[in-house]
């Protein structure tokens, strides 16, 4: 009986079907962008509190943050309070957390650079940080510490001057001690109580309270997602972000209990998080529904993740391996788990995934917290084109450029003659008028030199 009614839950497909080309389609098709329509909304959200300024924040967040508040800005005293609160041992596992993330994203910090060329060419890139930065760390049903480390931290190790942060207060007005705990290890300068668009609005354009910045940063839900892509062009973004996504790849090595535990983990998320195994091994297929079903039942989040595999989840049965991981590639998963035998060899064929998870010890759940490479990743098959949050996200570079007249007067006619073939005749003459003076002066030096003959 359980594994007829886990084979409900979690719907099958066959890559040998006659349909499958369209049941394929449909899994790779995770945006869901239709799903609520909120751009109606989110667009109102913005212009009144871009109008309104503090007092429309604050009746945004008592109608949907369910709080009254009075100050947004969590003060230096209620951080400490909030900080001498968190278990010692809880306290410890944030800090490791932070120091390995903050490790691993010192590996790579770019730097300036020039270079001269023979002539009289100068040229480079200076890159600096970003002046301010918003972070947006979800909040409601769940607390996210991780966000906040997986955020603040490449923006504290580039050194951001002011580093922001937005996250929903509960309805007494306070903030999870241990997200604001997280927030101080990582290097946040500034918290906000505050969450949704509404939040997004305010660090977007800034209020009476809260500072306007450069760049948003962080998953959220529909309306954060929405509200971040409204305000592209007058701050940076990191991505437009959707709900989370597991591909497990599995052989016959791979443990059923944890296949189904993976799957799980991601589905608890989001009712529209989407969970897939891809396997070749048939009598995998069975054991791992009847895994899924057996473990919701003991799963605190169990309704939610219930509602995710059934509507959103899927396992693929293909005819073999090499199958399974060209499928893989092509769902460009956020996360991607290679429970196999081999996952060193099979990841290098693996052109498009936001994070990769080799073997059978490698759960999301290391990566999510404290293995140290970013859990801010692509979604919805963005990671064809997307990459993960970085120290690259919150640094600018300005290219600078010096000609001498030696070299204005070695590339000046290749000039002219490319703005003359886009019908440019403007640069080109720019350029011309330059020349001339550099010929005149040519030729007076060579007058003179005849002279002195």
């Amino acid at each position: 009986m359980a594994a007829k009614a886990s084979a409900k839950l979690m719907r099958v497909i066959k890559s040998d079907s006659a349909t499958f080309a369209d049941e394929w389609h449909e899994v790779c098709n995770r945006r869901v962008d239709s799903v609520l329509d909120v751009e109606k909304d989110v667009a109102k959200i913005i212009a009144e509190v871009r109008a309104g300024g503090d007092t429309a924040l604050r009746a945004f967040v008592k109608k949907f943050d369910g709080a009254t508040i009075e100050n947004f800005e969590v003060t230096p005293e209620e951080w400490d309070d909030a900080c001498e609160q968190v278990d010692s041992a809880d306290r410890a596992a944030i800090g490791k957390a932070a120091m390995r993330v903050r490790e691993f994203h010192r590996k790579r910090i770019p730097s300036s650079w020039e270079m001269r060329e023979e002539g009289g060419g100068y040229m480079g890139q200076r890159v600096r940080p970003l002046a301010r930065v918003g972070l947006y760390v979800p909040g409601g049903t769940a607390v996210y510490p991780s966000s906040v480390i997986m955020n603040a931290i490449p923006a504290s190790v580039v050194e951001v001057p002011e580093i922001v942060m937005a996250t929903p207060p509960g309805p007494d007005g306070t903030i999870r001690p241990e997200v604001l705990m997280a927030a101080r290890v990582a290097g946040v300068h500034r918290v906000f109580k505050m969450g949704g668009a509404h939040a997004v609005a305010a660090l977007a354009y800034g209020t009476e309270s809260v500072p306007r910045v450069d760049k948003i940063t962080g998953p959220g839900s529909v309306w954060v997602a929405t509200a971040k892509k409204q305000v592209f062009g007058q701050v940076g973004i990191d991505s437009e972000a959707g709900p989370t996504e597991v591909a497990i790849v599995a052989d016959r090595s791979a443990t059923p209990a944890w296949i189904a535990a993976d799957l799980i983990s991601q589905a608890e998320h989001d009712e529209l998080a989407q969970s897939v195994l891809i396997t070749h091994v048939k009598a995998l297929v069975t054991r791992v529904q009847e895994q899924v079903t057996k473990q919701l039942k003991d799963l605190d989040r169990a309704d939610i993740a219930k509602k995710s595999i059934k509507t959103r989840g899927a396992i693929v049965q293909t005819k073999n391996l090499e199958e399974s991981l060209k499928l893989a590639d092509e769902y460009a998963s956020e996360h991607l788990v290679l429970a196999i035998e081999d996952p060193e060899k099979a990841a290098k064929t693996i052109e498009n995934a936001g994070a990769i998870f080799l073997g059978h010890y490698t759960p999301v759940a290391v990566g999510d917290y404290i293995a140290g490479p970013n859990h801010v990743l692509p979604t919805g098959g963005t990671a064809r084109f997307f990459s993960p949050l970085s120290v690259d996200d919150f640094l600018k570079r300005t290219s600078f450029m010096k000609f001498e007249p030696p070299k204005l007067r070695e590339l000046g006619a290749d000039i002219v003659r490319l703005a003359n073939v886009e019908g440019l005749t403007g640069h080109g003459a720019s350029v011309e008028l330059r020349l001339q003076k550099i010929r005149r002066a040519r030729r007076e030096r060579e007058a003179a030199r005849e002279i002195e003959l």
